[in-house]
Order: C-alpha cells, then structure tokens, then sequence
C-alpha cells in the first residue's frame, strides 16, 4: 500500500477533548475522527485492526462450532416489554418512535432478539446445543461518554448466546467459551486476566469478565499471589475478620457523646474518649453505615441499611446482591435525614423502622462500636450489634482490600491491578428463555425453558485498550496480530532512481512473502518527519532504505518495541523479516495472559 494513497492524516498536537493515551494516539495517527459525543469514524487503519481482531475471534469461535449469525440493529419494543427490559434498563437505551408511532430501539444487546430467533426456530431437544454470535454495532446512550473508543455510544461488539437442554450442558459451554476467550485474547498478544465478576443489567447466575490490564483501567482487580483467585473488586469475597478487643460490652449510651461537627471517622474515633482510652479509639471501633433505596425483582420497593467498620467501605453491589434487588441507590440525603431525624454524619442503625439491616462479617462478635445517634450533632457509644440491631445479618458487604487474606486458599493475599474490561461470559439459566416462551421438547415430549449463555467481546474497545497497553513516549507500539500493517517501508530518498527501485523491489518481495507493507514513498518530506509519523503510527517494523545506506550496499530494518537495529543487504530483508516475526510472536505468546 501507497502511504501518499492512503486516507490518512497524522497530527503533531493532542487533540485537547482526548482523554487517555488510547484516544489520544488514535487521533493523532489519524485512524479515527470524533462525529459526536461518543461516536466515531474508523479511517482504514483503525478499520484494518479492527477486522483483523474481528478474524480472531471469529476463527477460534469456530473452533467450538459457533455459528455466525447478524441480527438488525433497530430492535422493536415488544421484545423488551416481554423480557421485562424495557423500563428496567434505564436512559442507556436509546428509544424512538416510527412513522406509524410504534416504539423502537437501538440495540445495546441482542438478548431478546436472539430469543425470539430461537424460540422460532427449535423446537426439540434435538436441536440442542445451539450457539451463535454476531459482530455488529451496538449503541448506549451513556451518559458521560468518554475514553474514546473505550466508552463510547455507538460500538462494535461480538455478542454470542448459547442455549441448552440442561443447566449441566450450559455449564459445559461456559466453560468452552472461557477457553475460548483464554485463546481469543491470548492470540491478541496483550497482558490480560478473566476475573470473577458481576452479572449486572444483563442478569444471570455466574459470570467472569475477561481485562486487559493497564494502568489507565476504570476497574480495579485483586488477584490472589499463591492461587488463580481473581476478581472484579465488586465481586471479590472480602476474608472474615476477627473483632477486636475492645473491652467488656457497654450498655449502648444515648445522647452520651456530644460530637458536634463531627462527621469524618477519624474525628470520631478521636472525640470517644474514656478512662481507658484517654487518647480517642481506634478508626476499627467505629462504623459506618448508609441506607439504600432498594427495587425488587416485584417491583416492590424498600429501604436496606448496611454497617461497616469505620476503616473499611461498602460494597453496594455486594448488599444489592444480598437482598436480591434488581436496582438499587443511595436514599436521596434530604429524604434519609427526614426519615433518620438527623443530618447526614450523624445517621445510625439503632432504632430505625422498615429498614432491612444488613452488618458486614468483620462487626461479627464485636461490641463497643461507635454509631451515629440519630440525633444531630451525637453518637452513640457502645454499639453491640447482635444485641442493639434486633433482626440485622451479618454478611459479606466489604469492599476487599489489596494485601487482605485470600478467602479461597487461604494461603495467599490479594494483589491490586487495574484493568479495561474487554469481554465477559455469562450463564443466564432461564431469565429470557421464561419470561419470552424459548423452550423445547425433551425426550418425553415435556416442554421446557431453554437454559442459556451469554458471551460478549468489545471488539473497539479491545483494540483501543491493546494500545492503552503498548505505546511508549513515541505512539503507539502495535501487538503484531493486530497491527493495521506489520511493515513500514520508508523511502527516505523518493527522488533517488536507485533508492525508489530498490524500495518498490522489497514492497513486491516482502508481499509475495505474505507481509502488509505500507509504503511511504511521498516526496517533500525530510527523513525526520517521515521517522516521526512511523514512531506514531507504530507497525512492528520499520524498513530505512536510503541513498547513504545503499552506497554501502545495505537497508536498516528496526524493531518498534525494543528499538533494535539491524542492517541488511536487500537479498537479505524477507528472511530477516521473517525471522522478526517469529521473534516477535513468540515473545507476545510468553508474556500473554498471566
């Protein structure tokens, strides 16, 4: 390929509405242009490592005997109102009315439609297993896009769904696809790690999530060091805690403790002074606790109070769980206050009616916490929660902190990544093969719901974070399995006979060979210039030909990544770049996954 051909523009200054490294490189190098919030043109070279991941997937996909499938983007509202999606999914989904007034969407997923196709479709057991995926656009109307491809509105994402006779052939297919995704992203060449995790919006019994790891993640992932243990932080499970000994139990006081002003806990701790303990107590001595508007699966409404340690945070996502509530939020503060009697800092479990209480593990057994008073301005003392919260459980609703004890080894502690998440593996069961009729006949013409799978990949957004992971001072560092071209051929002396045919005499032999060569064979441009664009754009290898280095008989061929440089005779370049490739590859395979 012709670079002076090619639909591209580099630039020399960030963009200033580009916020990470990922967004920043890509527009620089000129593969995407923003249209609006969250949506973007791919310019060929975004579009050429787009479908190159595209053909990973599809092809290791096909190993399991998926089947490729394309569903419409513009999904009818009657799908949604039978999965019961329709109103629970919330402002993400982008509605609209056609011009015979009837309610649309723009699909953020295909569960409902892909139940419809099935359900149409199959009828026996028979028929079963089935699994299809597609790669198609989809769109979220989020309300804060960001991070360029890696949060934006409209996508590209390989959705697949899986249906079965059984929960234990389900559980088999999870399990294929989760070596699949091992494979898909291993093939990619990136640093990643499939993490337990969240069901969400999407619902469904288990799940993993499969990330990237980079610094610029949004998720943040503890891994244990002595097992394969690793989670989501949402999910992690925090290790129980033994109480510490804070003396014989206290009748709680009321009113006892004057704090006012008082809200952080390390003022409080300070301000709960005793004869024996003339210095303040510990921050461990005190708790923290928020009330939560909940929205069960009836649509019933109520409010649930979570307790934690006052040096430890609540995992909201592990209380939502706990209660079974399909939403949940923080009680607005206006209404909490009006509700508890008192201001904000100053709000407790004690006493409180109609409140689900629900006590983190590490307050189990403890005695003598401090809480708020339900009174502005005090706090109790002497907070015995088994014996002062009548009907509360205790559960695990922590967040799990790095260095905190592995709970499934038991042996090793968890250590503190950040990652992008890039793919994600659920098993469904029966939310949408129930609510929407999908069932069979098994083989004693009993008709049952379909158990399903659910597997899905962001196809852009993992392109996007492969390179929040590989970029240096320079741009971008490309992994070559998804590089939009593996060889950039720099004719530094265009104007030269000798040097522009040996140039076009390796673009020929290197594509023979199977190598994508872009050829920047433009003219104006110093060989500076042109070295700053190939650092930008950041193909595997560079290939110099110049007018100096042939006097000498030889061309430079240059490792992006680490720098390395060779000279060569022309004879000598398809069996140098070969040798390269091999190199290369073997060393994305070992640092790969783990």
């Amino acid at each position: 390929m012709k670079q002076s051909k090619l639909l591209l523009q580099t630039l020399r200054e960030t963009p200033k509405d580009a916020d990470v490294v990922s967004q920043q490189l890509m527009m620089r190098a000129g593969m995407i242009q923003k249209q609006a919030a969250g949506i973007y043109s791919y310019f060929p070279l975004a579009l050429r490592s787009i479908r190159k991941f595209e053909q990973i997937v599809r092809e290791e996909l096909e190993k399991d005997g998926c089947q490729e499938i394309l569903m419409p983007a513009v999904q009818p509202a009657e799908l949604w109102e039978e999965s019961g999606r329709w109103k629970f999914y919330g402002k993400e989904l982008l509605r609209f009315r056609d011009r015979k007034d009837a309610w649309f969407c723009l699909g953020p997923t295909h569960e409902e439609v892909v139940t419809d196709m099935v359900r149409r479709t199959v009828r026996s057991y028979k028929q079963l297993p089935m699994n299809v995926f597609q790669i198609q656009s989809k769109f979220r109307d989020e309300i804060r896009p960001r991070f360029g491809l890696m949060r934006g509105r409209e996508f590209i994402m390989k959705d697949g769904y899986s249906f079965h006779a059984s929960d234990a052939d389900c559980d088999r297919e999870y399990w294929a696809m989760f070596e699949a995704y091992k494979r898909i992203f291993a093939r990619l060449g990136v640093k990643f790690r499939p993490v337990e995790a969240d069901s969400g919006a999407i619902g469904g019994s288990f799940t993993h999530e499969f990330h990237v790891l980079a610094g610029s993640g949004e998720d943040a992932i503890l891994s244990c060091d002595a097992c394969d243990y690793t989670s989501n932080i949402e999910k992690t499970e925090a290790p129980k805690l033994a109480p510490g000994d804070h003396g014989a139990a206290f009748a709680l006081t009321r009113d006892h403790f004057a704090t006012p002003g008082i809200v952080s806990q390390e003022l409080q701790a300070a301000a709960m002074k005793d004869a024996d303990h003339p210095g303040g107590m510990p921050i461990a001595q005190t708790s923290k606790f928020f009330l939560y508007h909940a929205t069960m699966a009836d649509q019933t409404q109520k409010l649930v109070g979570a307790v934690v340690r006052g040096d430890h945070d609540v995992n909201p996502v592990k209380v939502k769980n706990f209660v079974g509530a399909t939403d949940m939020e923080l009680f607005p503060i206006e209404e909490a206050e009006a509700f508890t009697g008192a201001k904000s800092g100053f709000m407790g479990p004690v006493g409180l009616k109609d409140v689900q209480i629900i006590v983190d593990q590490s307050l189990e057994g403890g005695v003598n916490y401090t809480c708020g008073a339900n009174k502005t301005d005090f706090h109790h003392f002497g907070l015995d929660p088994a014996r002062d919260l009548p009907g509360a459980v205790f559960a695990d609703i922590r967040i799990a902190a790095e260095g905190d004890a592995c709970t499934r080894c038991g042996k090793g502690h968890y250590q503190a990544f950040r990652g992008i998440e890039v793919g994600q593996v659920f098993k469904l069961g029966i939310k949408y093969s129930q609510s929407m009729g999908c069932t069979f006949l098994d083989e004693q013409g009993k008709e049952l719901p379909m158990i399903m799978g659910c597997y899905g990949i962001g196809v852009t957004r993992t392109v996007a974070a492969a390179i929040e992971q590989n970029y240096d001072a320079d741009g971008i560092v490309w992994p070559w399995p998804i590089a939009p071209f593996q060889v950039h051929l720099l004719n530094l002396d265009p104007g030269g006979e000798e040097v522009s045919k040996v140039a076009f005499q390796l673009e020929a032999e290197l594509e023979q060979a199977g190598f994508e060569v872009l050829h920047d064979e433009r003219e104006g441009l110093s060989p500076g210039a042109k070295f700053k664009d190939a650092d930008l754009l950041g193909f595997p290898l560079r290939l110099m030909v110049g007018s100096k280095g042939l006097k000498d008989g030889v061309v430079e061929l240059r490792d992006r990544r680490t720098k390395e440089l060779v000279k060569l005779r022309p004879e000598e370049v398809v069996a140098s770049v070969t040798a390269a490739k091999a190199r290369i590859m073997a060393s994305l395979a070992e640092a790969g996954g783990r």
